[in-house]
């Protein structure tokens, strides 16, 4: 049974070998709003805290067999990591679509990595066979009392940064950190609020707490890959159940801009899993106007192959870029009119594409599509009246 005081002894274990995390203001989120930066942990995410703890009680038996974990990147760096400083051989099984840097990452800190086609679900189901066939002591990711209580280590931190804190707004996936946070900050503080994130492509917690009992989806898809979990941890549900007020969930769309926020804002790189909390906040799942709010960054592991693609979805969300497509004449001088008015609006004009063949065209018109840099999303609707009242007609799919 998870207890208060299991997780102030993992504060020991762990001392010296896990950093202390800043806490800072995010004012750009509100005046109330704070960042637990897990993302500038050792590894870069906050599994070392359980990772470590779990490594460090496995007794000699446990140890010379070996350990196995699976994991979609950031469990994987803790254990390897831990495994590594104690001398221990690790294995881990990770999905095939796990960041490179993720993987290269576990590599570099010692373990031997397996890729197992799938997302994490798939990768434990190996881990599991593997431990039947060759015996490895299994490292769970979250449904595990060590781990979990590592991870609580977290909850302790916060409420000694700021005691004053009401409400600390944490990632979910499969539920080993919002558990061990929880349970740490309700047996301190009850009255503090603890509100769980997960994005809406893999809602496993959400929908388990909604039914009442641990559900596996069929299917999960998000650019949050830490927090792509099927089915949460039986005794995570549990501890879910008995200390977390709430669950929330966020878009895809709202991730992207939550790190994008991040890195304008705050200077700092976060995963998509480690911006669920930002995000919630940002988009008002969750209400910080008058409360002192902890927004948990989890991790800061993301994949640079993506950023690119994140940055202009966050840039599409906040209005800072928009794709306007416009039917004109097709005569000389209407490219140059059209793209007049565009400048006269004030907008930067990334890229024009120009189509005589478009399925929305004629035989005396074509389509022009344009991407433009913008100031908002009250700029994209002036620019658009204004194409309107020059009598342009604008194309909407």
């Amino acid at each position: 049974m998870l207890t208060l005081e299991k997780i102030q002894q993992a504060q020991q274990t762990i001392k010296g070998v896990a950093r202390v995390t800043p806490l800072t203001p995010c004012k750009n989120l509100g005046k109330n709003v704070y960042i637990k930066a897990e993302n500038l942990q050792l590894t870069g995410a906050f599994k070392l805290r359980g990772a470590y703890n779990k490594i460090s009680s496995l007794t000699d038996e446990e140890r010379a067999r070996g350990v196995i974990a699976c994991s979609a990147g950031n469990h994987a760096q803790g254990i390897a990591l831990s495994a590594t400083k104690l001398g221990i051989k690790s294995i881990i099984c990770m999905p095939a679509g796990a960041p490179l840097s993720k993987v290269e990452a576990t590599r570099n800190y010692g373990a031997e990595v397996v890729l197992v086609p799938g997302v994490y679900d798939d990768a434990a189901a190996e881990a599991e066979r593997l431990v039947k066939e060759c015996g490895y002591t299994f490292a769970h990711p979250f449904n595990d009392e060590y781990v979990i209580a590592g991870q609580g280590t977290i909850g302790l931190e916060i409420l000694e940064q700021l005691p004053e804190v009401d409400q600390v707004v944490v990632p979910i996936g499969g539920g080993g950190l919002i558990s061990g946070i929880a349970c740490a900050i309700k047996s301190i503080k009850p009255e503090c609020r603890v509100i769980g994130v997960q994005a809406a492509g893999a809602a496993s917690m959400y929908v388990s707490r909604r039914d009442g009992h641990p559900v596996t989806l069929l299917k999960v898809s998000t650019i949050a890959d830490g927090i792509a979990v099927k089915r949460p941890g039986d005794l995570t549900f549990e501890l879910c159940s008995k200390y977390v007020d709430e669950i929330v969930t966020v878009r895809e769309d709202e991730i992207a801009t939550a790190i994008l926020a991040l890195m304008e804002d705050q200077k700092t790189v976060a995963e998509g899993a480690g911006a669920t909390s930002v995000a919630a906040v940002m988009f008002g799942k969750v209400d910080a106007t008058n409360k002192k709010t902890v927004c948990v960054v989890s991790g800061g592991n993301i994949d640079v192959s993506i950023i690119s693609r994140v940055i202009t979805k966050g840039l599409t969300k906040t209005g800072r870029i928009a794709e306007i497509s416009v039917k004109i004449a097709d005569k000389p001088g209407s490219l140059m009119a059209l793209l007049q008015v565009v400048s006269n609006t004030g907008a930067n004009i990334i890229n024009v594409t120009h189509s005589r063949e478009d399925k929305h065209s004629d035989v005396v018109s074509c389509i022009v599509s344009m991407v433009l840099e913008t100031r908002n999303l009250q700029h994209v609707d002036d620019i658009k009246m204004e194409l309107e009242a020059e009598g342009y007609e604008l194309l909407y799919e």
